[in-house]
């Protein structure tokens, strides 16, 4: 059976001097999601996550953004945000709080790039939420920071957090924990639609 791509999200800073100087390991996660044939959800914005979706695109990979703005026009005019590199944006209309929120919950893994002060919401909803969360080190801002922060802070899970500081190696870690994670997963979409071709037999009388 035909096993789903993964939806992993990359997380990271929308500005600030991160993007400068992690933009090409935010691209290359994107990149190595993509050649891993999963899929990259980001949140419909600039900076890290902008060059995740670039990395993704370059690959032939399938971009999915999540837009803190309800339609396209306030997408555009309201939020100034980018579409160029997004196959599918999906309009949230609930501001950049609650847009993470649901970024997060829609993601089955979280990697964090860099970071500010959204990255780290997008990290503890995802430590909470139980997903598959992975850092990457050497990339500066709230990625480098993290460790401290865990190890002065109980959190759920935090023994299982990935940490490693090469973009395709991490992408491979993850997509690793993933599969362990959902070794038992069992999708039934396929032995329904060879159900549906079978002949219905018409019983006469």
């Amino acid at each position: 059976m035909k096993l789903r791509p993964y939806q992993i999200c990359v997380s990271g800073a929308a500005a600030g001097e991160t993007v400068e100087t992690s933009k090409h390991l935010a691209r290359k996660l994107g990149e190595s999601i993509a050649k891993h044939k999963h899929t990259l959800l980001t949140g419909a914005t600039i900076g890290l996550p902008y060059h995740a979706a670039l990395g993704a695109n370059d690959a032939g990979g399938l971009s999915i953004g999540f837009s803190p703005a309800g339609t396209y026009r306030e997408h555009v005019n309201t939020y100034k945000l980018p579409t160029d590199a997004f196959d599918f944006i999906n309009f949230t209309g609930m501001d950049y709080v609650g847009r993470d929120v649901h970024l997060v919950r829609s993601a089955e893994a979280v990697i964090t790039v860099g970071g500010r002060m959204g990255s780290l919401h997008e990290f503890s909803t995802a430590l909470e939420s139980h997903k598959v969360c992975a850092i990457l080190l050497g990339s500066g801002g709230l990625a480098d920071f993290l460790p401290t922060l865990l190890d002065r802070i109980p959190a759920p899970a935090k023994d299982e957090i990935i940490y490693d500081n090469d973009p395709e190696r991490i992408v491979q870690r993850v997509i690793e924990a993933l599969d362990k994670k959902y070794i038992d997963f069992h999708d039934p979409s396929e032995e329904i639609k060879e159900e549906a071709k079978k002949p219905t037999t018409h019983r006469q009388g």
